[in-house]
């Protein structure tokens, strides 16, 4: 028995003419949906990247206990178990966060590796005179992964240097070398269609528009600040990506065609998230709610014991699914502390495996869904908190936690998952804080785009119930739930949130009583404000957003009022200044 994955990064299930697409040119994503099972309701589970995978290797949610960061000592990782039941395993990858700190322990679990050099940021060839970097509409905002980028690119001249052709590459020879031999997974992995939106001409050619503007293919995580026709180059040079990864899907396909791989060989597709491309005027994924562009992800499966191929399946799915998955198609047990369900009881008997799905960032909203509605639940107040990190390998994206952070951890007893071991309890520190938005309720039957809320308090309360299941199943810390402003037991009754909304409301409409007069984008941004602020400056800003007014002799109070403030108020850190023109126009509640 052997095993393919082929997993994409911020892949747009939207995109793909599977989906209902019909401009994207993805012939290759169009015929998995005629050789296997087609997946309408897969849900992703930790976001973003590195929280993904540990999802994908461990069968159980990241999101509530920690943010970013490695595999930890107690973790039931499926690579190393099929290692351990006598299955070789082989990572071909470009995927440049496996080599950062907060990945460094994932690669490390298989056979053998490949790393394929060059993509966004990647620190790989140096260069100590600056490169030329065009003027950009994003800018080189970024630091020091932007500069890297544009010192990369011309390493990167033609289409077979590419990191993702190499990838590619690298899996062909993998199963041509080893088509004969049998118990072996490949888990062959691209960090495109991800940011920067870089591929070549050919595959731009495809899209032909009208575009004078500045070059633009790496959007910044935020608000949408370009014209139309900025924003609409971008999905285009998106839209190129796609077809360059519709291209090499189409040689793994072939590959399974050529040495009738179908027969014996599972294959899987899929991604970690989406990418919101100006939808919900946002860019990006990890900053705004989770729409359904960013948590309802593409899956793909063909499972040769059954045959099933040319179907779809609404069966409510995610991503902590796939460990046990593979672990049941090799006929080995899936340990206690792995939540997902194996998919072959929904491609087998086409039998649901779950009522609802948790899906969330690290400190952002906790969302459910039962495959109808989707709802966000937002923090009891602007503070988010309490919420801390629980774990043993204290790390982030590029490096260990500051000496700061780790000034005053605490020893926590074991969770039920750990194995007896205690871990590190940090207090986060996240620029997250959902509470702008307050807790957000959908239908997606009636409204799939998510373009309003609706108010139903027996559903919300429903599915605050779901929620608390799933979390206390998931062994969440108990201040999750003081965070949420939620029971454990999740029985909320209707007036109290009503209460809830009636507060926010009027943490909403500050009034401070000398006959300002607010624009909508002032109250919104000095919302922000609030929830950035630390608790003793919180109390203090309407005082000291009256006595700036006095000094500046105005009672007009904006967007740039609000970001001057700011930067007065945080004693010159700009840093929070530009948080908030980040998150400007936040949505009234």
């Amino acid at each position: 028995m052997r095993a393919v994955m082929v997993m994409f990064d911020s892949l747009n299930r939207h995109m793909l003419p599977n989906y209902g697409c019909d401009w994207i040119k993805a012939p290759n994503f169009a015929k998995l949906s005629e050789r296997m099972v087609t997946f309408d309701k897969c849900y992703a589970g930790s976001l973003p990247c590195m929280p993904a995978r540990r999802d994908l290797h461990t069968g159980r949610y990241n999101f509530l206990h920690r943010s970013w960061g490695p595999l930890e000592p107690f973790d039931d990782s499926v690579v190393s178990l099929l290692r351990r039941h006598g299955v070789y395993t082989h990572l071909c990858t470009d995927h440049g966060h496996y080599f950062e700190a907060g990945g460094a322990t994932y690669h490390t679990n298989y056979n053998s590796w490949e790393f394929a050099r060059g993509q966004e940021g990647d620190p790989w060839k140096g260069q100590v005179e600056d490169p030329h970097i065009p003027e950009s509409l994003s800018g080189p905002k970024i630091g020091d992964l932007w500069r890297q980028d544009w010192v990369n690119r011309p390493h990167l001249d033609s289409e077979e240097k590419q990191p993702q052709a190499v990838t590619v590459a690298n899996g062909l020879s993998f199963i041509e070398t080893n088509r004969d031999q049998d118990n072996w997974f490949l888990q062959i992995e691209t960090f495109d269609p991800h940011e920067p939106f870089f591929t070549q001409q050919k595959y731009k050619d495809l899209y032909p528009h009208v575009y004078e503007g500045k070059h633009f293919d790496w959007p910044d995580y935020g608000r949408v600040k370009e014209a139309p026709e900025e924003v609409q180059h971008a999905i285009y040079e998106y839209a190129a990506l796609v077809s360059m990864c519709d291209e090499y899907l189409g040689k793994i396909l072939d590959a399974f065609d050529r040495w009738n791989l179908w027969q014996d060989t599972m294959l899987i597709v899929n991604t970690d998230h989406g990418f919101l491309l100006g939808e919900h005027r946002w860019w990006g994924k990890n900053i705004q709610p989770l729409y359904r562009e960013i948590s309802n992800i593409p899956l793909f499966v063909w499972d040769p014991r059954y045959g099933r191929s040319g179907t779809r399946s609404d069966a409510l799915v995610q991503t902590i699914d796939l460990a046990p998955t593979l672990l049941h198609y090799f006929h080995i047990e899936a340990p206690k502390d792995m939540q997902g369900r194996s998919l072959h009881q929904v491609i087998e008997q086409d039998r649901p495996i779950r009522e609802a799905a948790l899906f969330g960032i690290h400190g952002g909203h906790v969302n459910v869904t039962d495959g109808r509605y989707v709802y966000m639940r937002a923090p009891n107040g602007p503070e988010n908190g309490p919420l801390y990190e629980y774990t043993l390998m204290p790390t982030h994206m590029h490096q260990p936690f500051g000496v700061k952070e780790l000034a005053d951890i605490e020893l926590q007893e074991p969770f039920d998952f750990t194995k007896g071991c205690r871990t590190m309890k940090i207090r986060a520190n996240t620029y997250l804080n959902p509470y702008l938005y307050g807790s957000l309720l959908f239908d997606l039957e009636r409204d799939s785009k998510q373009d309003s809320t609706i108010e139903e308090p027996e559903t919300e309360a429903r599915m605050i119930r779901h929620l608390a299941r799933l979390m206390r199943e998931n062994g969440a810390p108990e201040e999750q739930y003081e965070r949420l402003g939620i029971p454990r037991d999740g029985n909320v009754a209707e007036e109290t949130l009503l209460a809830e909304r009636l507060k926010r409301k009027e943490g909403y409409e500050t009034d401070l009583g000398i006959g300002e007069r607010w624009t909508a984008e002032g109250r919104n941004l000095y919302l922000a404000l609030k929830c950035l602020a630390p608790a003793k400056l919180r109390e203090t800003a309407d005082v000291r957003l009256s006595g700036y007014l006095s000094s500046r002799q105005t009672l007009e109070i904006g967007a740039d009022v609000v970001s001057a403030f700011a930067v007065e108020l945080f004693g010159g850190d700009t840093r929070i200044a530009s948080v908030l023109r980040q998150l400007f126009a936040v949505p009234k509640p």
